[in-house]
């Protein structure tokens, strides 16, 4: 049989041998956890660098096709193989530091585990005989101790930071995902943005209701309250509405279920705090906080507010990224909505007047957030909205403000073309049909411009210019062979798009109702909603004839979306989904 002190010094040398191996395990958790680190933070440095270079490129690129109007579209190419690239490594770089994280967190945790294990086999020693210098030793041994876990979590701390100033992305996505986008078709067949495709204000599907009465029910399929205010309209993809709305405490994106009705999600938008000497944003009542209406590409949707607050959700209401581009100087308040160009967000974010120099255009990466480009404008503050119109010459981004109307390239942000011809509160949206843009001057004047030009067309390519009473808000409509305008007291007025010849002037209003809502086309009808939810049903004809008039029952601001048989339209207070019989009878 052992003795007693022989067992003592065989305990004493198993729970010794433990804890070196704790001690040795935590150590090589803290070097791996450091290596990690420095990897991480290499791969984020990287990444910048190769940003930096590839807008200097971009940059050099634009300019070039600015001097070499010939080399275009060799040029244009040039630039979406550029971003390509770019994109691909930067979603190279944004997988290595997804793995890297998860590194790290596994090496944190082990070197925790590794301490927490070592303390615990220490304490599980046999006291040793008091020695001259074991005070000192165990107030060494704390101190390393404290040390120890100091620098795991200043290592975590360091991770977390990296992760909250690095942008949201969805790394489920793959390369390919992230690439694609919407085709035109799948476009058409939704209502993605203000006024849909193309911002034109057109339905794809002439099959909608021609007859509702909101007081006793008839055609109403569903009625939901809307949680929080706003003057924007709804934007419609597949099975998923989506509108936005604040107020002086909150910034919202709703998403509804557009066959039943049911709030699916609310995303809160934080708003960026303000800025040393900075004055808070005046917000009126007629504009709200929440005017600009949102778009979507299919898988994330997209809104911005009247602060310059920026966000980004996915479908199921994560959010993706947000951002600040600064409190707009804005006399009304910021209104612009959002349009969409493949990958790329479109923000018209016209600021003060035309001397101020703030005014811009702005591509954002809809995937991470990044600005693509962005393009000065000389133009005073505006709220119209930009389209994306498909002409024979190539897409073209058209904008409107005070002065000028102005077209440009939407990969590169390079300017085709610019027309001097508006002056006021531009905020009418432009539309295109046939080869001619068509665009309003507020109470003054409605301009044709010919799309295919370069540079200052303003003496060459304006078709025709009408002095005839223009409204102020309300955009215009047209099919290729009429064009038709609503004031906002209801006077109504078509053209011929050739020539701008008036065809017939009508007060549909009748001095009783105002229209803020612009008017839409479904096939052969127009469809014209007065601020009190009256809907005004009329033939497109050379001479006015209306159909029919349907109540709603509640005021109506917003233009309505118009998808697969239903018309959603947004009340002061509630989202009304119209459809047909037939339609109430689908399951």
């Amino acid at each position: 049989m052992k003795s007693p002190d022989n067992n003592t010094s065989g305990d004493v040398q198993a729970v010794s041998a433990w804890h070196r191996s704790a001690v040795a395990t935590a150590l090589v958790g803290a070097v791996f956890s450091v290596i990690v680190l420095a990897l991480i933070v290499g791969n984020y440095i990287r990444g910048r660098v190769h940003e930096t270079r590839w807008e200097k490129k971009l940059e050099n690129l634009r300019i070039e096709i600015s001097n070499q109007p010939d080399d275009e579209q060799a040029l244009l190419e040039e630039i979406r193989r550029l971003d390509l690239e770019f994109r691909r490594a930067m979603f190279r770089v944004l997988d290595f530091s997804r793995t890297g994280s998860y590194l790290l967190l596994a090496s944190l945790s082990v070197f925790v585990i590794g301490i927490k294990w070592a303390g615990t086999f220490k304490e599980k020693m046999p006291a040793p005989q008091p020695q001259q210098g074991a005070a000192s030793e165990q107030i060494r041994q704390a101190m390393l101790a404290r040390w120890s876990v100091a620098a795991a979590l200043g290592l975590a701390g360091a991770v977390m930071l990296f992760l909250a100033i690095g942008p949201r992305i969805d790394f489920r996505a793959t390369d390919a995902a992230a690439d694609s986008y919407p085709t035109p078709e799948k476009i058409s067949r939704n209502w993605h943005r203000f006024r849909g495709p193309e911002g034109a204000g057109i339905s794809a599907d002439v099959n909608m209701p021609e007859s509702w009465d909101g007081k006793s029910g008839k055609g109403i399929l569903w009625k939901t309250k809307v949680p929080v205010a706003g003057h924007n309209s709804p934007v419609v993809w597949g099975d998923r509405l989506f509108l936005s709305g604040g107020d002086p405490n909150r910034l919202n994106v709703f998403c509804f279920d557009a066959l039943s009705g049911e709030l699916l999600w609310t995303g809160d938008v934080k708003r960026a705090p303000l800025k040393p000497n900075e004055e808070p944003v005046e917000v009126m009542e007629d504009t709200g906080w929440a005017a600009p209406t949102v778009t979507t590409d299919g898988k994330r949707v997209f809104a911005i507010f009247v602060t310059g607050d920026l966000a980004c959700f996915d479908f199921s209401g994560r959010s993706f990224w947000s951002k600040n581009l600064g409190t707009p100087d804005n006399v009304y308040g910021y209104a612009s909505s959002l349009e969409m160009y493949r990958n790329l967000l479109l923000i018209q974010y016209d600021q003060g007047d035309t001397e101020s120099e703030k005014s811009k255009l702005i591509a954002l990466d809809g995937f991470s957030g990044r600005v693509v480009w962005q393009a000065k404008r000389p133009v005073a503050n505006s709220w119209s909205t930009p389209i994306v119109a498909r002409t024979d010459s190539g897409p073209q981004i058209i904008t409107a403000a005070d002065p000028w109307v102005i077209a440009y390239e939407p990969n590169s942000g390079a300017e085709i073309w610019r027309a001097e011809c508006l002056a006021g509160d531009v905020a009418p949206t432009p539309i295109y049909a046939n080869g001619l843009t068509f665009v309003i001057e507020p109470y003054s004047k409605t301009v044709a411009i010919r799309t295919d030009g370069k540079g200052d067309v303003t003496k060459t390519h304006i078709a025709w210019s009408l002095d005839e009473p223009a409204p102020d808000i309300c955009s215009p409509i047209g099919n290729g062979e009429f064009v038709f305008i609503l004031n906002s007291d209801g006077l109504a007025l078509c053209f011929k798009a050739a020539d701008g010849e008036k065809l017939w002037e009508e007060d549909i209003g009748e001095g009783r109702d105002s229209f803020l809502a612009s008017p839409s086309l479904v096939g052969d009808k127009l469809y014209l909603l007065t601020e009190k939810g009256i809907m005004i049903i009329a033939e497109v004809l050379p001479k006015y004839n209306e159909l029919a008039r349907c109540e709603l029952g509640e005021e109506c601001c917003a233009s309505p979306a118009f998808v697969d048989g239903r018309i959603y339209i947004r009340g002061v207070e509630n989202l009304y989904c119209i459809g047909k019989e037939e339609t109430t009878q689908e399951p």
